[in-house]
């Protein structure tokens, strides 16, 4: 056991303070990390926000990179010194749904972290100094070091910084799942991005990597749309002076083959949904906080064989390698969709900043500025 730095939350208020707390060695299977940056997530800010259910005292950041530090038994793709990144979904391998390729709604995962704040075996690995339990967001990212399972964890080349990195995890990871697993977008398709935060800013630059002909993003802020024409983004829509509908309808004659909808309201979807064409798939990113519903015209769905998938992250060991193969590639713009950087102690800074919409793009934490 080890003490380290941490940002906790620690009741109910929505406010991140610095604690010092235990931190146990990895058991079987888990990998010990010096956390060298961590990703501002709107999932972070819903369940310090109580929009999401989540026990406390907790420490939260699911998307880090850092370096390894040390390795339990029956890990072998990684060692001590290697530059890692980590998915913010740590699959077991096991349940029914790892076994059927289905890793991002892995049961293991989702029942003893995501509802319990817990590792894999079903303990954490945060105390307090009294023995307190300190439950974790997948890896606890906003700790100067922290326990990873092994499943999550995946090296990444030298030319791309850790500083940059840490986006890898969830933004990108995310986006790549939408983008190529559950939305499919292929070469000359057409696509629609209705909110350009963090993931929709990604999920656009993918959809232009991925070879669509036309990108309409679609947002209220003339600096986030901006953001996504240097990103890839064909056609900029300001919803708030313009009719989404009416101009994809007047540049194509119909909608789009995949809409992407990114940041989770009853509006966005149902905004989403109409801009589909005939045949066309809607593909639900965004996490809604609780009485968030859909609601859309039944009849228009079916008469015009609309899909409408749900995407949470992406297969983890298929996507992880993709996503990093094309940071090392210079495909992603790291630096590009990283508009804010924050220190440590800024954290809880970062995600007030977050909550203000005041982050352009994607917001950083750097927890240890020496690891790059």
């Amino acid at each position: 056991m080890s003490q380290i730095q941490a940002q906790v939350l620690a009741s109910t208020e929505p406010t991140l303070t610095p604690q010092d707390l235990q931190l146990d060695a990895p058991k079987s299977g888990e990998v010990l990390v010096d956390v060298a940056a961590c990703g501002v997530c709107h999932t972070d800010l819903h369940v310090m926000k109580e929009e999401v259910n989540f026990p406390r005292p907790a420490v939260l950041g699911h998307e880090i990179s850092g370096v390894v530090v040390d390795v339990g038994d029956d890990v072998d793709h990684v060692a001590a010194g290697d530059r890692i990144v980590a998915a913010f979904i740590m699959p077991c391998g096991s349940c029914r749904h790892c076994t059927n390729d289905l890793e991002e709604i892995c049961e293991v995962f989702f029942e003893n972290n995501r509802i319990n704040g817990r590792l894999l075996d079903g303990t954490t690995r945060l105390h307090e100094a009294d023995g307190t339990d300190v439950a974790m967001y997948s890896m606890a990212g906003h700790t100067s070091r922290t326990v990873v399972p092994a499943s999550a964890v995946f090296a990444v080349p030298d030319q791309v910084s850790l500083q940059d990195a840490a986006i890898l995890g969830c933004s990108i990871f995310t986006a790549y799942g939408s983008v190529f697993q559950a939305g499919e977008v292929s070469e000359g398709d057409t696509v629609a991005v209705v909110a350009a935060g963090g993931i929709g800013l990604s999920i656009a630059h993918l959809a232009a990597a991925a070879g669509a002909a036309r990108v309409f993003v679609v947002d209220l802020d003339d600096e986030k749309l901006a953001l996504a024409q240097e990103l890839g983004a064909t056609d900029l829509i300001n919803a708030s002076q313009q009719d989404a509908l009416e101009i994809i309808s007047a540049e194509l004659g119909h909608g789009v083959d995949v809409v992407f909808e990114a940041l989770g309201t009853q509006a966005t979807v149902t905004q989403a949904v109409s801009l589909a064409d005939d045949g066309g798939r809607v593909v639900l990113t965004g996490i809604a906080p609780p009485g968030h519903v859909l609601d859309t015209a039944i009849a228009h769905v079916v008469r015009r064989k609309i899909q409408i998938v749900g995407s949470y992250g992406a297969t983890v060991s298929t996507a992880m390698p993709a996503v990093i193969e094309l940071a090392g590639q210079n495909k992603v713009d790291l630096q590009k969709l990283i508009t804010d950087r924050f220190d440590f102690d800024q954290t809880d800074v970062a995600y007030r900043a977050l909550d203000a919409r005041e982050i352009r793009g994607r917001g950083v934490i750097s927890i240890n500025p020496d690891l790059k």
